[in-house]
């Protein structure tokens, strides 16, 4: 993982649509924690506390 919990070696999370570095997708915001990384007290259980869930890009 690096330092950030973000890029192709961090984990893959609940909100995670694919590992990360998969061709066609990229990272956005958590849309549950919207980029914070928490909800409330905790870790976002979405995108395990890094703020970030790799989506795919949409095409014409």
């Amino acid at each position: 993982m690096t330092a950030s919990g973000t890029g192709p070696e961090r984990d893959t999370h609940p909100g995670d649509e694919a590992k990360p570095g998969t061709p066609g997708t990229g990272e956005n915001v958590c849309p549950d924690c919207k980029g914070s990384g928490r909800m409330a007290a905790d870790p976002c259980p979405t995108c395990g506390g890094t703020g970030v869930v790799t989506e795919g890009i949409g095409g014409g």
